[in-house]
C-alpha cells in the first residue's frame, strides 16, 4: 500500500512538473520580447582613396581600428562609389539613385542655388519614420541653403561643416574662387568659423565627440548615425594629440586619427551594450586627390583618382561589421555600390523602399554570407554633367571615348600644394578585364567583339533612361534637383 501511494505521488508530482514546465515554456514564448531594430552607423570618408587602409595595403602607418573590424566583419574589394565626386557622391548614398538620376552633378560651391531636392527620400527620413532617431555629424555638402540642410531632410541632429572646408578664404586660388568665411553648422544654424589650419584641426575630434555623445543619448531607442568625416580632403590637418605621431607624414597622422574616431565610436557602442545589435558600414565618397601628392591618399594601384570613371576615381574602401549576422574575416569580390546601401538597409531595419524608383538593390543576402548570389549586374559610369564614360557588367568595362581628368604625366603637388593636371585628355574607346587587368592598361576590344557589344546594349538602356552629354542624349527618367532663388 505504500508502495502503491508512493507511486501515485510520484506520478502526480511528474505532472505537475511536466505541465508547469509546458506553462512556463508558452509563458516565455508568449512574452517574449521582439527582438529591436538593429542601430546603424555609417562613415562616409571624404576623399580616401581604396589603398589609404592598412588592411588594403596602406605603408607607413596602421590603421588598427579599422583592421580589426575588417577582421570582425567583412571586407568588400570591388566596392563602387556612385560618382567620383563630392555633391553627387552623397546623393547617390542618402538616396539609393545615380546622382544624374536627381539632377546632381559635380561639388556644390557656397551658397549655391542647387542642392539635393526636398522631393527625394533619403535613408533618414525612411528611418526615422520607423521611429529612429537620425544625426549627421561631418560634412554635409548637399546644398548650404536652409532648405536643403539636413534638419529638412530626415535628420534631428546636425553638426559639421555644409561643403567641403577648402572651400573658405584660405583656398590657394581664392583670387578667383572668392570663396566666403567657412562656418561649422548646428541645426540649421551657423556657428563658430573655421579660420585657420588649426581650426580645421579641430573637425575630426569635435564630430568623433557629437558621434559618441548621440550614442550615448539615444543607446535606450533605435538610431542611425552618420558620419561623413570631411578629413582627408584637403587641407589636411590633425588635432595636436596625432601631429608628428605616424612617422608618414601629416596624411598618416590624419589617417591615425580618423582610426580613431573609428575605435571610439566602435568602444562606445560596446560600452553601451549596442555592439552586437548595430551593422557598422564604413566606406568613402571617391578616390584620393592624386595631384596633391604627398597630401593625397593612395588608389591602391588602380588607375587614376578622385574626378576620372577609372578604378582609381570609384573603387573606394568598403567594410561592414554587425557580429553574429556579418560574417567575421570575410573577403567579398562582388560589384557592389555606395547606392545599394539605402535598400539594403531599408530590408534590415523594416523601413519601405523610397515612393519614387531608385538604382540600389538589395545586398542582405549576400551580406549575411550568401557568395551564391549576385545582387548587382552591371553599373554605369556617370562624370561632368551627365557624360557616360564607361559600363560595367562582372569584371568587364568598357570605357567610351571622352575627353576627361588624368594625373599621369604630371608632376603632383607637396605640402599641400596641387601640382597641375589636366580636365581634357582624349581617353579612347577601350575594353579592359578588371579581374586579368584591375590597372586598366590593355584594351581587348579585339579579343572579345561578343562582350563590347553586350557592354554596347547595356549604354545604349542607360542612355535612354539617363541621357548622355558625350551623345547629346537626353533621359526619360530623369528628376530635377532642387532650387532656390538667390
Amino acid at each position: 500500500m505504500t508502495r502503491f501511494r508512493t507511486r501515485t505521488f510520484s506520478k502526480i508530482i511528474f505532472s505537475i512538473a511536466f505541465f508547469a514546465g509546458i506553462w512556463f515554456a508558452l509563458s516565455g514564448w508568449v512574452s517574449k520580447p521582439k527582438a529591436s531594430p538593429p542601430n546603424v552607423v555609417l562613415f562616409f570618408i571624404d576623399d580616401m582613396g581604396y589603398g589609404d587602409l592598412s588592411c588594403n595595403g596602406a605603408a607607413g602607418y596602421t590603421t588598427a581600428n579599422l583592421d580589426r573590424m575588417a577582421a570582425e566583419g567583412t571586407r568588400f574589394t570591388s566596392f563602387l562609389a556612385a560618382q567620383a565626386v563630392c555633391s553627387a557622391s552623397r546623393a547617390a548614398l542618402l538616396t539609393g539613385c545615380y546622382p544624374n538620376r536627381l539632377g546632381i552633378s559635380g561639388a556644390f560651391g557656397p551658397n549655391s542655388p542647387i542642392g539635393l531636392n526636398p522631393d527625394e527620400e533619403t535613408i533618414a527620413e525612411l528611418l526615422k519614420e520607423k521611429g529612429y532617431a537620425t544625426g549627421i555629424f561631418g560634412k554635409w555638402h548637399l546644398g548650404s541653403q536652409k532648405a536643403f540642410l539636413p534638419q529638412q531632410q530626415g535628420f534631428d541632429e546636425y553638426f559639421g561643416v555644409p561643403y567641403s572646408h577648402d572651400m573658405w578664404p584660405l583656398h590657394p586660388n581664392q583670387t578667383k574662387a572668392n570663396y566666403p568665411p567657412l562656418y561649422l553648422i548646428e541645426g540649421n544654424t551657423p556657428g563658430k568659423e573655421v579660420k585657420t589650419l588649426e581650426d580645421a584641426s579641430q573637425l575630426t575630434p569635435a564630430i568623433t565627440e557629437r558621434a559618441v555623445g548621440f550614442i550615448r543619448k539615444h543607446k535606450k531607442e533605435p538610431f542611425f548615425l552618420y558620419v561623413p568625416h570631411p578629413l582627408p580632403h584637403v587641407p589636411l590637418a590633425a588635432s595636436s594629440r596625432f601631429r608628428g605621431k605616424s612617422g608618414a607624414g601629416l596624411l598618416g597622422d590624419v589617417m591615425l586619427e580618423l582610426d580613431w574616431s573609428v575605435g571610439q565610436i566602435l568602444q562606445e557602442l560596446k560600452q553601451q551594450g549596442l555592439d552586437k545589435n548595430t551593422i557598422v558600414i564604413f566606406t568613402s565618397d571617391n578616390g584620393p586627390w592624386l595631384n596633391y601628392g604627398n597630401h593625397a591618399g593612395s588608389a591602391g594601384g588602380f588607375r587614376e583618382g578622385k574626378g576620372t570613371s577609372f578604378e582609381g576615381g570609384h573603387r573606394v574602401p568598403c567594410i561592414i561589421r554587425w557580429p553574429g549576422v556579418v560574417p567575421a574575416g570575410r573577403v567579398c569580390n562582388k560589384l557592389l555600390t555606395t547606392m545599394d546601401i539605402l535598400p539594403t538597409l531599408s530590408k534590415l531595419t523594416g523601413a519601405r523602399l523610397p515612393k519614387k524608383p531608385i538604382d540600389g538593390v538589395d545586398l542582405v543576402a549576400l551580406l549575411k554570407g550568401d557568395d551564391t548570389v549576385n545582387p548587382r549586374d552591371h553599373f554605369y559610369y556617370y562624370y561632368r554633367q551627365n557624360s557616360l564614360e564607361a559600363v560595367r557588367k562582372g569584371d568587364w568595362k568598357l570605357v567610351f571615348p571622352h575627353p576627361g581628368r588624368t594625373y599621369e604625366g604630371f608632376l603632383p603637388g607637396v605640402d599641400g600644394k596641387p601640382g597641375p593636371s589636366t580636365e581634357n585628355h582624349d581617353f579612347p574607346q577601350a575594353l579592359y578585364n578588371l579581374r586579368r587587368d584591375p590597372g586598366e592598361r590593355y584594351d581587348v576590344r579585339e579579343q572579345n567583339p561578343d562582350i563590347v557589344a553586350v557592354l554596347e546594349k547595356l549604354a545604349e538602356e542607360a542612355r535612354a533612361d539617363l541621357g548622355d552629354d558625350l551623345q547629346k542624349r537626353t533621359g526619360s527618367n530623369v528628376r530635377p534637383a532642387g532650387r532656390v532663388e538667390k
